[in-house]
């Protein structure tokens, strides 16, 4: 929900939230835009409901982003743009946690960003960086990336760095990292 003040960072499961993933033009919070934000709802451990959007960045896609997110300038063209599509993310998440890979220091910055210049207000949810919590879990590791995590709880990274299926196999890193 929006807000006064930014929610806080737990280190702790917890059995009913939303976990989301963004895509952007680059890395830079300051300069670059969502080009994609997927979500899904987890209730008791299950997905019940999905969330995923495509946004015209108003921009073209540089091509390094395009190479990793396989998201192009024509799939994007007739897309709503980001005040819209945050609305109905906003109305998606409610109150929920917010749980993601690396949010602390990616994702979260571009909500923060975008709710601030579109509503006047930031992003109130507590949230969870399951990056935070591999660190704890795994902390002789070299890397914690999502890919890294799924290949050691056996999960499929097919059709990785596209922002719904990021979600889902973060859904079960996350549930297997709780429970291990």
């Amino acid at each position: 929900m929006l807000g006064k003040i930014q929610g806080k960072q737990l280190c702790r499961y917890v059995p009913d939230y939303v976990l989301f993933d963004l895509e952007t033009t680059g890395i830079s919070c300051y300069y670059d835009e969502v080009i994609e934000i997927s979500a899904v709802k987890v209730r008791n451990g299950t997905i019940v409901e999905e969330f995923s959007e495509l946004v015209n960045p108003g921009r073209p896609i540089p091509v390094r982003a395009s190479m990793v997110n396989h998201i192009y300038d024509d799939m994007v063209a007739g897309a709503p743009d980001f005040e819209e599509v945050l609305k109905r993310f906003l109305a998606f998440i409610g109150e929920d946690v917010l749980v993601g890979h690396n949010i602390h220091t990616f994702d979260m910055k571009f909500l923060y960003r975008d709710c601030q210049k579109y509503f006047g207000q930031t992003l109130t949810n507590d949230y969870v960086d399951t990056l935070k919590l591999s660190k704890v879990a795994f902390p002789d590791w070299r890397h914690r990336r999502l890919s890294d995590l799924a290949e050691y709880f056996g999960i499929s990274t097919i059709g990785a760095h596209r922002a719904l299926t990021d979600c889902r196999i973060n859904q079960q890193v996350f549930e297997l990292l709780a429970h291990s």
